[in-house]
């Protein structure tokens, strides 16, 4: 899988700039997430930022001290290039919504389209300007944990929806009241596939209400069959039994907070696991913190080796073949 940090998003913003056309005078993000990368390139750029319903109807979100003394309307007019810009394409409905906006208006021809990511370069996935493609299977950062495809990911309650329960509330009646009580850190905006937790089996009327209460959808809830949280704590299984569900449901990603649990849980399924915690992709086999190497960059790099090296030996046979024959 894919994953891009938010440090990505900014690193790869800067060196897209570096590609992108001197004449752009400003850049106009596509809510919400488009709004987080245009943000970054209009700062590297120094140009007026905008929203794209809002540079249609005469607004900018900001100029700059340099435009400080230009009403937005005149720095409008005056622009020779604006980008429309997203973070990712991958179906291309958002990107042909915005067209769709633009169809028509007064600025149309003076507006390109520009993605940082794009899942691949053809039908919907054409833009003028692009940093580069990520394929799918992919996660970003910023929205992994409304992801679109939720519906077949996996993903932990204490630690992720809402915060671990601390000292005593993590035995008997405190921690009855604590799933009673504690409220959501996160409301996932789409069904999750499969919530899986190390919470006792005889804690599910209380989780259903909890999870209920808050408005968090899910297909299955998965929880502990210990009987005590002694027998939980003897059996010491927390991230195995995670592993298991993970793999039985072949679902394409595990959210876990532990960043112990995480690594467990990924070398154990042979899958990348997203940790909350530490805001990391963590791959099986791969230090946390360190990225994956692609398997197209695994699958090629020795056969280009080997090419390289073959051809240095048959240049080297056919200099030493010449020397012997001029003797």
């Amino acid at each position: 899988m894919e994953y891009r940090s938010v440090a990505d998003l900014g690193r790869d913003v800067v060196q897209w700039a570096d590609r992108l056309p001197r004449d752009i005078d400003i850049v106009a993000g596509i809510p919400r997430s488009g709004l987080l990368a245009a943000n970054l390139l209009a700062l590297h750029l120094h140009t007026p930022l905008a929203d794209l319903e809002g540079l249609l109807a005469g607004r900018l979100l900001g100029a700059g001290q340099r435009m400080r003394n230009r009403s937005p309307a005149d720095v409008i007019a005056s622009a020779r290039r604006i980008l429309v810009v997203d973070d990712s394409l991958h179906y291309g409905g958002a990107l042909a919504e915005a067209r769709d906006k633009v169809r028509g208006h007064v600025l149309e021809e003076r507006i390109s389209y520009g993605v940082v990511y794009a899942a691949r370069l053809d039908g919907e996935q054409r833009v003028d300007y692009h940093h580069s493609v990520v394929p799918v299977p992919r996660a970003f950062e910023w929205n992994v944990l409304h992801h679109t495809h939720l519906g077949q990911a996996c993903m932990d309650i204490d630690g992720v929806l809402c915060r671990d329960p601390e000292g005593s509330e993590a035995d008997g009646a405190p921690y009855e009241a604590f799933i009673d009580d504690v409220p959501p850190r996160l409301v996932p905006a789409r069904e999750v596939g499969w919530l899986v937790t190390s919470r006792l089996e005889r804690y599910r009327p209380q989780t259903e209400r909890w999870l209920a209460a808050h408005g968090i959808r899910y297909k299955e809830l998965v929880m502990h069959p210990a009987g005590s949280h002694e027998e939980r704590r003897a059996a010491s299984d927390h991230a195995e039994r995670k592993a298991e569900v993970y793999r039985r449901t072949s679902a394409w990603l595990f959210i876990e907070s532990d960043v112990r649990q995480a690594q467990r849980i990924a070398e154990i399924a042979g899958r990348p696991v997203f940790c909350t915690d530490v805001r990391q992709m963590v791959y099986p086999g791969v230090p946390v913190g360190r990225p994956a190497r692609r398997l197209d960059q695994v699958r090629w790099r020795l056969p280009r080796e080997v090419a390289r090296n073959r051809e240095r030996a048959s240049r080297f046979g056919r200099r030493l073949l010449d020397g012997l024959s001029r003797r």
